[in-house]
């Protein structure tokens, strides 16, 4: 995967993108992926390294999501143990078993969390990544040695996945590459452009690079750059309208009108 190449390419390309996407992080490279795999004609333009943003920050941990048992959502925590399993299938150098121990600290914990994990173990089938096990409390602190141990039981040990997400982001992106997708870091998009009835039909980029303005008529635009991408999104609307002010919440950004009519 060249930048050059992927430059030139992109410049050189007169008629319009099947879709263009927004935002080089695990969801937007996913993106690029799934449509160029199905022969579309992708273009993706990043502002920055590919996952630099959340894609790369994340908790390192694929799983299938135990909390959601609890709930009695069998039917998503199935899936995500067979879309965990699909992961360690596909990408063995990215993904290995993880051990999590819960220490029981009241009578009741041993059989609770036993039968619950043991549950979890089956509702994973032939994707499954470790037996789980009752513990001892002589077991339990060899495994969790500076854990508190007055009234400490025992524990129960279950596997998870642990995951490389950076180098998972790299590998999708260079497979996007080899199914024919354009990929281009440094060359953030500054401009929606619209047609005649007011759609979006393309993208306006700066190349950070070699100062080129790069534009990409697309019959879709994807936006998929994450907080950075609301942030452009309420600016926009912010800077449209007028009579708006955009507030970070720190979880997101709310769009509030000045005046209330």
């Amino acid at each position: 995967m060249n930048r050059a190449e992927m430059l030139e390419r992109a410049l050189a390309h007169r008629e319009a993108w099947d879709v263009v996407v927004i935002g080089g992080g695990a969801t937007g490279v996913g993106v690029a992926l799934d449509a160029a795999a199905r022969g579309y004609d992708v273009l993706l333009q990043e502002q920055s390294d590919f996952g630099k943003g959340t894609s790369s920050r994340s908790t390192k941990l694929v799983h299938g999501g135990v909390r959601y048992l609890e709930q009695g959502n069998v039917s998503l925590v199935m899936e995500a143990l067979k879309e965990r399993g699909l992961l360690r299938q596909n990408a063995p150098h990215l993904v290995s078993n993880l051990a999590f121990v819960v220490p029981n600290y009241e009578w009741w914990e041993a059989p609770f969390y036993g039968v619950g994990l043991k549950v979890y173990n089956l509702l994973s089938g032939r994707y499954g990544f470790g037996t789980s096990e009752i513990l001892s409390k002589e077991e339990t602190l060899a495994r969790l040695p500076t854990i508190r141990t007055e009234g400490l039981r025992g524990g129960v040990v279950y596997y998870d996945g642990q995951f490389d997400d950076a180098r998972l982001l790299v590998n999708m992106a260079t497979t996007a590459a080899e199914q024919g997708a354009t990929l281009l870091n440094y060359a953030p998009v500054e401009a929606l452009t619209r047609d005649r009835h007011g759609f979006v039909n393309g993208v306006v980029a700066h190349d950070l690079e070699g100062g080129q303005e790069i534009k990409a008529l697309a019959r879709v635009v994807i936006n998929a750059g994450g907080a950075i991408g609301d942030l452009y999104v309420c600016w926009r609307i912010a800077r449209e309208a007028g009579d708006v002010w955009v507030k970070d919440t720190g979880d997101g950004f709310q769009v509030y009108r000045r005046r209330v009519e």
